[in-house]
């Protein structure tokens, strides 16, 4: 292609001497194609999405109509000039020149609008043959709802014309069937076969049956000499030529019919679809049906074919035909072509409307198919929905994958020691107006392109939300991300100023990551979210120690054999072996998250009195789970008793009166001692943690204990000073404690001590 600054269309059928003019205001973005042999059906000039140019007509009785808003914007004061913006349009697009304040059309001209991304052309047709491949593997199933029978009016059907031909030329069009026929010609089947010539008698050799015949019988015959031989057996004279039978290498055979027939079929097809084309006035259509027209009937003229008669009956069941090479291709193309034309794809108006070609989202919908086979791969089920992929209506087959509408195929995994249900969802859209801890996101609605989700088998998904059971990880497609280096940890303000403008063009850059984010963030029990991309490098994020949470991208590649999805694999197996470990962090913090969030607080969880900062050795300290141990004192003596060994006891009773030790009791932080007696001192202690014992009656004997020991054994608590200021002169109010006594001790909460706190 040639590189242009700026091009001149000459518009002559409109008017004569109408001219365009089309100026590139950025190098190196528009091109002339007319000598470029591999120009792929396409326009001649040609743009580049996301670029900006010039335009002006030479007269001021036209302007310049888009069938695509905002394309094509003309000056507000020179209507006949202004501006060509192709954003993230790629593919052919059409524009019409009309006179001004006028409807109808004078006229139309192509551009071509080129993607950014290199290699687009080949991943379009990638992309739509693997779908097509797909959705014929789905019709064929056994279970399969459709019935083979009806015949498609592609002039009935003109909104889907277009769709149904992309679906054509994904499966015939393509190198790998050019290659198989190719195959074919150069090296096909052959058997022997028993065909007639006349001959000299004289060089016949040996003779059969017939041919003794035909010397005794045949006509135009020659006198022999008096004195041969044959004369002695009454043959006085010979035909000058027989018929002799000879074996022959034929490539008349059943597979080669077959082949025949099929390359036929294909033909008419496009000729019906090039027909319709023609009455419809569909301009690409036409011209892309013609070049597969003239690709079909170069292949049926090779003179192979000129000695293969047409098939009585097709020979499906050939070992030929299901495994030579060229052969099973043939057979292939020629089971999925039918249901092709029959295939009606309503999301695919988003990728080739109006002559368009929205590789980007054609990436998006490959990706459904990519996914859903490594799914069924790695989970070994088959998901429930499947067959609902497809349905039948009145004008085809419908593909009921469409950007927007939610699809979920569901399953259970069974093969470790955790059953787990499995959800992979398209386009689910989590609501922004359910409150927790209903399922959804917690600002505004938000719809990942596809959602993978994880929950115990036992509860349902609903009441697995609830709980906090469920792990969703999300990706989303980005074709239009090239490599890693679009994923920035840092950039300066600069480069933010430069991002942010590629965003309104379409380009996207620091913003797929920063939109994982938003997924992670704000979705409830979202563990995971990545971009899907056409590159090579992997990026994975941890949130903290454990392969989820996380955040990154993984590579898949439109190719037959170097998707990359094998990392993506390995992957989703780390995910699986993760959440069958059931003392992950992970499942701590879901449980966490349940046990603070199931209850709303309350106006008696407030406190805001001065306490010990959360920091190093009180990095615990959590006022509402941290215990206090209400220690009653029954004199002086004993509270002093307390102080000077720094022990506290309680008893724990007998057979008939025991004191239940809770799990508040043995994790009690601080101990408050007080007293109902008058000029016994209030004072809060610190406990040792880890340091509680079991002493018996005779132990504290030995200490001298100085009031009646009632029981056998004590628990006994290690106490320390508080050195912490917040606490360590606190007052406190006992009148307003619960009733207390040694056998049932009180223990309370450092909020609620707060709240008996008294105000000086």
């Amino acid at each position: 292609m040639e590189k242009l600054s700026a091009v001149e269309i000459r518009l002559d059928s409109i008017e004569e001497g109408l001219c365009l003019w089309i100026d590139a205001r950025a190098p190196g973005t528009l091109y002339d194609a007319v000598e470029d042999p591999d120009a792929n059906l396409e326009a001649r000039f040609q743009l580049v999405e996301g670029c900006l140019y010039d335009y002006k007509l030479s007269s001021d009785k036209y302007v310049l109509k888009d069938p695509i808003d905002n394309i094509v914007k003309p000056h507000k004061r020179i209507p006949h000039s202004g501006t060509i913006a192709p954003n993230i349009y790629v593919g052919t697009l059409e524009i019409a020149i009309h006179e001004k304040d006028t409807d109808k059309p004078k006229g139309v001209f192509m551009l071509e609008v080129q993607s950014r991304k290199a290699g687009y052309r080949n991943d379009y047709r990638e992309m739509l043959a693997l779908i097509t491949e797909k959705c014929t593997e789905l019709l064929l199933q056994a279970d399969s709802p459709v019935v083979h029978h009806f015949e498609v009016d592609f002039s009935k059907d003109s909104q889907t014309l277009y769709q149904r031909f992309a679906f054509i030329q994904s499966v015939i069009g393509t190198d790998e069937f050019a290659e198989a026929v190719h195959r074919i010609v150069s090296m096909p089947v052959t058997r022997w076969a028993e065909t007639t010539e006349e001959r000299d008698v004289r060089s016949a050799g040996r003779f059969s049956n017939a041919n003794i015949k035909q010397i005794l019988k045949g006509g135009k015959r020659t006198k022999l000499p008096d004195d041969h031989f044959l004369h002695q057996y009454g043959v006085e004279s010979l035909p000058e030529r027989i018929s002799v039978a000879r074996k022959i290498d034929s490539v008349d055979t059943p597979e080669n019919r077959f082949i025949k027939h099929a390359l036929e079929s294909f033909l008419k097809l496009c000729t019906d679809i090039h027909r319709a084309a023609v009455i419809g006035h569909h301009t690409k259509l036409l011209h892309e049906s013609e070049a597969l027209i003239l690709k079909l009937e170069i292949q049926l003229h090779h003179s192979i074919f000129k000695n293969i008669s047409r098939p009585a009956m097709l020979k499906l069941n050939s070992p030929v035909l299901q495994r030579k090479e060229g052969y099973r291709e043939v057979l292939r193309v020629w089971l999925m072509l039918d249901l092709a034309a029959r295939l009606i794809w309503k999301g695919g108006d988003d990728v080739y409307e109006g002559g368009k070609k929205d590789v980007a989202v054609l990436y998006e919908y490959w990706l459904f198919f990519m996914l859903l086979d490594l799914l069924q791969e790695i989970f070994q089920i088959e998901p429930k929905g499947l067959s609902e992929l497809i349905q039948e209506s009145e004008d085809g087959l419908n593909l009921q994958i469409k950007q927007g509408k939610f699809i979920a195929l569901s399953g259970i995994y069974d093969k470790g020691p955790r059953k787990l249900n499995i959800r992979f969802s398209y386009n689910r859209s989590f609501s922004g107006k359910q409150e927790y801890p209903h399922a959804g996101s917690w600002t505004v609605t938000l719809r990942p392109d596809y959602t993978l989700s994880f929950w115990p088998v036992g509860i349902d998904e609903e009441e697995a939300e609830k709980q906090e059971l469920i792990v969703h990880v999300h990706f989303d497609a980005k074709y239009k991300v090239d490599n890693l280096l679009n994923f920035q940890a840092y950039m300066n303000e600069e480069e933010l100023d430069h991002e942010k403008t590629d965003n309104r063009k379409g380009i996207y850059k620091n913003a797929d990551v920063l939109k994982m984010h938003a997924y992670k963030d704000a979705i409830r029990r979202t563990s995971g979210a990545y971009v899907l991309y056409p590159g090579r490098e992997t990026l994975k994020q941890k949130g903290f120690h454990e392969i989820i949470p996380g955040l990154g991208a993984f590579p898949l590649r439109p190719s037959k054999n170097d998707t990359g999805i094998g990392e993506l694999k390995t992957f989703i197996l780390e995910i699986v072996e993760h959440l069958l470990n059931r003392v992950s962090q992970r499942e701590k913090i879901a449980f966490r998250t349940y046990d603070i969030y199931h209850t709303p607080p309350g106006i008696e969880n407030i406190v805001k009195e001065p306490l010990p900062e959360p920091y190093n050795t009180n990095r615990d300290l959590i006022p509402d789970e941290t215990y206090v141990l209400i220690g009653y004192c029954k004199s002086l003596e004993h509270h002093q008793w307390i102080i000077n060994n720094m022990i506290y006891s309680i008893g724990l009773g007998s057979m008939d009166n025991t004191t239940s030790i809770t799990r508040e009791m043995i994790s009690a932080r601080y101990l408050l001692l007080f007293s109902m007696e008058k000029n016994t001192p209030l004072s809060l202690w610190k406990i040792k943690p880890n340091n509680a014992q079991s002493y018996s009656r005779q132990d504290l004997l030995k200490l001298n204990y100085p009031a009646t020991i009632l029981y056998g054994n004590y628990l006994v608590f290690h106490l320390q000073e508080v050195f912490e200021p917040e606490l360590k002169d606190i007052n406190v109010d006992i009148t307003k404690f619960k009733f207390y006594n040694e056998d049932n001790p009180l223990i309370i909460t450092l909020a609620e001590l707060m709240k008996y706190k008294k105000t000086t």
